[in-house]
């Protein structure tokens, strides 16, 4: 019996100890964010920039679009057709995309497919440099927060210097910069404030049409207190820098 209960422990213990080194491993595998303020020619920064993020953002819109594949297959199923692991899997999606569901049917798998998708490079990497100063801004370097997010719990992340007395709120802090991607994403991808953006980018793929940064852009007027200034500057970040290029079309 105590054989038995020692041999649990080991095993438990072995488990966790392999999680915390597996996680150890890819966070010692994830790029750490340049110096770029060592760039006194625009052009050579600008270029160090996108060359740095480019790869980084192609990576977590591929994962997205791995899901979204999935999910197009299932969505000519009907609920009777799913196995246990189409279950899991569609719960396990509603969760990550903040989907309120107790169960999963057609009218849930549509509404995925709505926030199931990737977002256009050239829109994430102008949002990259013009909320981080071209990777310079202090929350891009002391916490990779290359996005301007917020968050809401004490000591959550940075405090902004010039934060209005009475506000709560702090800018996040990540442990790497591909993080940082993984989570505007997904804010984009969930939050009320960016449902046109959505929509837009459902209406441009039912109508067999690019999804361009430069459009769905539209969609950021909530993203900040310029409203619709600011999607100008980004659609101008987006146009100046020939951005346009690294948007793909997929299904």
């Amino acid at each position: 019996m105590n054989w038995d209960i020692n041999r649990t422990v080991i095993i438990v213990t072995l488990i966790m100890t392999s999680a915390v080194v597996i996680n150890s491993l890819i966070k010692s595998t994830q790029p750490a964010l340049p110096d770029f303020s060592v760039y006194q020619d625009v052009k050579q920064k600008k270029s160090a920039f996108f060359g740095f993020m480019l790869p980084l953002v192609e990576i977590q819109n591929t994962l997205i679009q791995e899901q979204r594949d999935k999910l197009v297959e299932l969505k000519h199923l009907t609920e009777e057709e799913y196995s246990p692991s189409h279950k899991t899997f569609l719960m396990q999606l509603a969760t990550q995309y903040r989907l309120k569901a107790d169960t999963i049917a057609a009218a849930e798998v549509q509404q995925l497919l709505l926030r199931v998708d990737q977002i256009p490079t050239s829109l994430v990497l102008a949002q990259a440099a013009m909320e981080s100063a071209w990777g310079t801004s202090r929350f891009a370097v002391q916490g990779n927060n290359l996005f301007g997010q917020w968050c809401y719990q004490e000591g959550c992340g940075l405090v902004p210097l010039r934060r209005n007395e009475g506000s709560k709120h702090e800018v996040a802090t990540f442990d790497s910069v591909s993080d940082a991607i993984n989570a505007y994403l997904r804010n984009l991808n969930t939050h009320n404030a960016y449902e046109s953006l959505r929509t837009q980018r459902a209406q441009l793929r039912a109508q067999n049409k690019p999804v361009t940064g430069y459009q769905l852009a539209e969609g950021l007027v909530d993203y900040s207190e310029l409203r619709e200034a600011y999607v100008n500057e980004i659609q101008a970040v987006i146009r100046i820098n020939k951005l346009a290029k690294y948007d793909q079309s997929s299904p």
